[in-house]
């Protein structure tokens, strides 16, 4: 018996590490998942402390070019020589020196999945868990090509949605800083000819004017009230209750409540449909996903979710009792349920709540653009407004 050093996930989505006495380091990985916690690195006791782990990281769209490039390779050739293939052909220096440190510990006879390991800020603990999966099961090239989907999928509809909110975020800023412009440094020139008319100016003329001052007289004032705001909001958000209530109330909100609940649980639903289809536990599957919900309310709803059917819920049952994923989810996982099919249905549910999203994103995109141009046209025109209202009170004046 040889003891063996390892890393690895429990069922929770935790890492874990240890030592353990085991014939092999198969064996060991065996006894690890008896213990239900998933291996990701195992090392014999005198390999020494595992290395410290390095700020460098591949990219979103790097890690998904990896992954889909390593799924081709790995079915037609070893992995140490499409490892190889692949740390030839990449141009990034970082991500080269990334790959080839993986590619040299898989030399030295690690799995594959050990070897990610050493780059723990490049690989996610549910990405090399996934990895172990396939090593074990012997499927490594459909796991990496079921990955590699995952990420292009990911990366596409973030795509979209960055390049949906570009020209909205841009002109929005552009009219914020119109106004700013107009507020700051038009008005007050303006307003010195009215100080010596000897009249009352009209009531919006002095709300504007009185805007107009304090911002050109305290507007680094604001800016530290802003700031002060921000480093508060995220300092309340730091801890776990407050920011679990504070999701909550986010998935409440009308528009944005619904598309941040699709989003969440399109990416679950077609991370789970992975996990299924690799035949990792439904139980072990939930946990693991847990790490990529962003929203804590809807994280913790599928924690116990995955408590529910560990103690004999079905998944159907354990969604309904969430009472917070869409209806089409728990409708489709049922179908998939009854039918044997789990995995399949998951997937198409995954589609269907990205359409819906894609939708429900168009729509109020549509909606945004021009709610920004009236916004900044009615701002504009209650400050030419507040401009005209004293010159026509004094050409009102001046008529006999």
């Amino acid at each position: 018996m040889a003891e063996y050093r390892y890393e690895a996930i429990d069922v929770a989505g935790k890492p874990r590490s240890g030592q353990i006495s085991a014939a092999s380091a198969d064996a060991a990985r065996a006894s690890l998942l008896d213990r239900r916690l998933f291996a990701t690195r195992i090392d014999t006791a005198a390999a020494g402390p595992a290395p410290a782990a390095r700020s460098a990281r591949l990219k979103a769209n790097a890690l998904g070019l990896f992954t889909r490039q390593l799924a081709t390779l790995s079915a037609v050739t070893p992995l140490e020589d499409a490892l190889r293939t692949i740390v030839r052909q990449t141009e990034a220096a970082s991500a080269r020196a990334i790959l080839a440190r993986v590619h040299a510990a898989v030399v030295e006879g690690r799995r594959l999945s050990d070897a990610l390991a050493l780059e723990p800020a490049s690989f996610p603990p549910l990405y090399r868990a996934m990895v172990a999966a396939g090593e074990g099961a012997g499927t490594l090239p459909q796991v990496l090509e079921r990955l590699a989907a995952l990420l292009d999928r990911q990366a596409e509809l973030k795509g979209r949605v960055q390049s949906a909110l570009a020209y909205p975020a841009a002109l929005a800023v552009v009219a914020l800083l119109t106004v700013a412009a107009l507020m700051i440094f038009v008005v007050p020139r303006i307003a010195e000819q009215f100080v010596d008319i000897g009249q009352t100016l009209p009531l919006l003329t002095r709300i504007v004017m009185g805007l107009s001052h304090a911002l050109a007289a305290g507007w680094w004032a604001i800016l530290i009230a802003i700031a002060a705001a921000v480093i508060l909001a995220r300092r309340a958000l730091a801890d776990e209750a407050t920011r679990r209530r504070f999701d909550a109330w986010l998935l409440t909100l009308p528009v944005a409540g619904r598309l941040l609940r699709d989003w969440q649980a399109a990416r679950l639903a077609r991370t789970l449909a992975m996990m299924v289809a690799s035949r990792l536990p439904l139980v072990d599957g939930l946990n693991l996903t847990l790490p990529t919900i962003g929203n804590r309310e809807l994280r913790a709803r599928v924690g116990q979710m995955a408590a529910d059917i560990s103690e004999g819920a079905s998944l159907t049952s354990a969604m309904t009792r969430a009472a917070i994923l869409p209806p089409l989810l728990v409708a489709m996982a049922a179908g998939g349920e009854s039918a044997g099919r789990l995995d399949i249905m998951l997937e198409k549910a995954a589609e269907a709540l990205e359409r819906e999203y894609d939708a429900l994103t168009r729509a109020a995109l549509a909606l945004l653009e021009p709610a920004i141009i009236l916004i900044m046209g009615g701002a504009v025109a209650v400050i030419v407004l507040s401009i005209l209202l004293p010159i026509l009170q004094l050409e009102s004046l001046a008529t006999p």
